[in-house]
């Protein structure tokens, strides 16, 4: 059996090394609207999240679309209908020209041919950027958000951590003069003195929604702190091991500081919680931040706080997650080519700093080493650390994720209820999932092994 597993940087490298000299900086200053200039009244049309970082770059576009004469045409949906929307439209040869990529759904839309690799486009030097400069993306983003089988599909848009909010006024007032540093601490030290469950308030809540909230944010959360994984080397559960099963009883554990009806968490109601007093603890991504400091929205405000994520046995192993923006094979010549201008603009080192300011999260290094921006944004650092040693497994990212990710979403939903154990749980997924793999072709030597 062939396997290949590609490496986060060995594949960024590989990739790299193919789109030449496009990937170091150039002094010549991009004339944007000259190279939009053929395409002045095309239209294209993408999906965005009602989340902060496409409400920020949806505050620009006028700038954009008044540089180049292109209309951009977005329809806002929920995540948990993005990927389907955007299957049934490829499938159908539809009308987007562009793919919003989430990094378990790379592998996915790579090897079905929805979208295009870039080096199609950075050719043509008309239309694209000599600053483009990919080395100025963190390259964890880059490799885990865009990149699949050693070429690069798309640019790191709207980029998460894992990190730990948390409401200092209420720690101060519990004894605590800093966030907990470990899962243990949180859950035996610090959650139990937060939660006083006559007043309906919590130590902490993890969203948890059956769907993709729980089988990302809520299951997987808790396996790797604590030495566990979903699959083995082989491509073999892994649930049953002693570290993974210690991962998840951990989480059954915690549920005591929770809120009753955890499991209709999704991240809107985690982050809400926090954000008017009744939890003292989320773990949640980076791009919530701007949610969690607006007047508007949150009653925090000086007691807003931002950590990393807790250490587990294993480590301090943060949640990785975010999108990246490729261009549709379906779109005609010229709105791949509109396309393409459109991602290089949303996701450049020029329009990182207002887009930041704008409540988006840029995968661009250098916005982050601003003494202003550092000062300015709690997260900043604790994001940046947790980029510097991810886990770009933490989900796998091959394209029978989707079909694995509704099995661990039901069975995970049925242990934080208390329905099965975390071992009958993790034997109902370990069974579906390997039969879901074998279908794949992961076994007999069908495909190669990708993550």
């Amino acid at each position: 059996m062939k396997k290949q597993l590609t490496s986060i940087l060995g594949a960024c490298a590989l990739a790299a090394s193919m789109l030449g000299p496009i990937t170091s900086p150039v002094q010549a200053e991009w004339d944007i609207a000259k190279a939009a200039a053929p395409f002045k009244g095309e239209q294209i049309n993408v999906i965005f999240l009602d989340r902060p970082g496409y409400r920020a770059i949806i505050k620009l576009l006028p700038e954009f679309e008044k540089k180049t004469g292109i209309k951009v045409n977005y329809e806002i949906a929920p995540y948990e209908n993005t990927r389907e929307k955007q299957v049934l439209n490829f499938n159908a040869k539809g009308d987007l020209t562009l793919a919003l990529v989430d990094l378990v759904w790379i592998g996915e839309f790579a090897e079905n041919g929805w979208i295009e690799p870039i080096e199609k486009l950075s050719a043509d030097a008309a239309i694209t950027d000599p600053g483009l400069n990919l080395k100025g993306f963190f390259p964890l983003l880059l490799d885990a958000f865009g990149s699949w089988g050693g070429k690069v599909y798309g640019l790191p848009f709207d980029n998460y951590s894992g990190l730990l909010f948390y409401n200092q006024c209420q720690l101060k007032e519990a004894g605590f003069d800093k966030p907990p540093a470990t899962w243990a601490e949180l859950k035996d030290v610090y959650a139990p003195k937060l939660t006083i469950a006559d007043k309906k308030q919590y130590g902490y809540a993890l969203q948890s929604l059956r769907g993709e909230t729980q089988s990302c944010d809520s299951f997987m959360r808790v396996l790797w702190p604590f030495g566990g994984s979903l699959l083995d080397k082989n491509f073999k559960s892994n649930l049953l091991s002693p570290q993974s099963q210690a991962g998840l009883k951990f989480r059954q554990d915690l549920a005591k500081s929770m809120p009753p009806g955890i499991v209709s968490y999704d991240h809107s109601e985690a982050v809400n919680a926090l954000a008017q007093g009744q939890v003292s603890m989320i773990t949640e991504w980076s791009a919530f931040y701007g949610t969690l400091t607006d007047p508007a929205t949150s009653k925090l405000g000086d007691c807003l706080a931002v950590a990393p994520e807790p250490a587990g046995p294993a480590g301090r192993l943060p949640a990785l997650g975010g999108f990246s923006l490729a261009v549709a094979s379906q779109a005609t010549e010229a709105q791949k080519k509109a396309s393409w201008i459109f991602i290089q603009w949303a996701t450049s080192e020029e329009i990182a700093r207002p887009y930041v300011e704008a409540g988006g999260v840029s995968g661009r290094m250098s916005i982050y080493e601003q003494p202003d921006i550092k000062a300015k944004y709690k997260f900043v650092e604790p994001m940046v650390a947790s980029w510097q040693k991810g886990v770009p497994e933490f989900r796998p990212r091959f394209p029978a994720w989707p079909a694995i990710s509704e099995v661990i979403a039901e069975w995970g939903t049925k242990m934080q209820l208390n329905e099965v154990t975390t071992e009958e749980g993790a034997k109902q997924i370990s069974t579906r999932m390997e039969d879901i793999l074998k279908k794949e072709g992961y076994y007999d030597g069908k495909k190669e092994l990708r993550q």
